[in-house]
């Protein structure tokens, strides 16, 4: 079930990244020349912030970020295939390894949103954190963003176009992530409570009043109804740009550092980047934890948010 997530998600955002893609611009750079003639680009200052394509097949662009992504699901379902290929009862090796992450994110889940919920949410939040938890930290091996293609600067080599990116970098990849999301949401929350069901949780009225106080929740309610809607829209830019500027200011962060003092940049960034590989847990975390709150708290029924409640 794993492989298919992987597959229809690595399918799905891929489209999407096209498709942003294809609506930017490339921007020029002025040059500069210097006494001997030779010529100079300046300096950029920071990571580019969009994804540069390096190759293109007749008319489908590949990007530094959409190969990475790919190397990222490819490596996950030849995992997932080498874990799974001789099932044993008792798990050993990279079998229970995958065991453990599976039955750890399942516990996991079911003590946030339910069993019952989580039954049906399951294979997209797992395959959700994992995929992002493995892009971040393949985003931080010597050689992603510092291996391309460049040019002389007035303060040295600069790599201009970068063979790989970190997948999370490029705000398409997060964004297509959250748009697919937001469809899984609308197929859930129908599936679980109807299209009344849901009107009712948006705009419904909520407690117990009478007479002309009950109208007047009613309007409060349907005002408060609006609002959420306009909230429900924006989460899917909320969700891709907060996982974005994490991981663009993280990969920032790293350059600084390794630029900061000449000849031992490397030796500065080391703690960064332990700081970073817990960055990159924590943001698969939070956005494997928002998503799934947000499928419960539209998801949930009368009987199990009075249990959630009284718990």
């Amino acid at each position: 079930m794993l492989l298919l997530c992987f597959a229809a998600l690595l399918i799905l955002t891929t489209r999407i990244m096209l498709a942003a893609d294809a609506a930017s611009q490339r921007g020029t750079a002025n040059v500069q020349q210097t006494a001997s003639g030779q010529v100079l680009e300046p300096e950029a200052h920071g990571i580019s912030q969009k994804a540069i394509e390096v190759a293109r097949l007749r008319n489908f662009p590949i990007t530094n970020s959409m190969i990475l992504s790919w190397v990222v699901a490819l490596g996950l379902i030849l995992f997932a295939q080498l874990a799974t290929r001789n099932m044993q009862q008792v798990p050993s090796g990279a079998q229970n390894f995958l065991e453990w992450i599976v039955e750890g994110l399942h516990n996991f889940l079911a003590g946030i949103i339910g069993p019952h919920l989580v039954d049906r949410t399951f294979w997209f939040f797992a395959t959700i954190f994992i995929f992002i938890l493995s892009a971040n930290w393949m985003g931080l091996i010597p050689g992603i963003g510092s291996i391309g293609w460049g040019h002389q600067t007035s303060h040295g080599f600069k790599i201009a176009q970068p063979l790989l990116r970190g997948s999370n970098a490029d705000v398409n990849m997060t964004f297509a992530m959250a748009l697919v999301y937001f469809a899984c949401w609308l197929v859930w929350a129908f599936r679980e409570i109807g299209v009344r069901g849901v009107f009712k949780e948006i705009f419904g009225l909520k407690g117990e009043s009478a007479g002309a106080l009950k109208v007047l929740m009613a309007v409060v309610f349907f005002i408060a109804g609006c609002l959420e809607v306009v909230s429900i829209l924006f989460r899917p830019i909320s969700l891709s740009f907060r996982l974005y500027g994490n991981v663009y200011a993280g990969e920032n962060l790293l350059e600084a550092m390794s630029l900061l003092v000449p000849g031992f940049g490397w030796l500065i960034a080391i703690p960064f980047y332990f700081m970073e590989v817990l960055m990159g847990l924590v943001q698969a975390l939070v956005f494997m934890l928002l998503t799934a709150v947000f499928t419960m708290l539209i998801c949930q029924h009368d009987g199990e948010a009075q249990e959630a409640a009284h718990a």
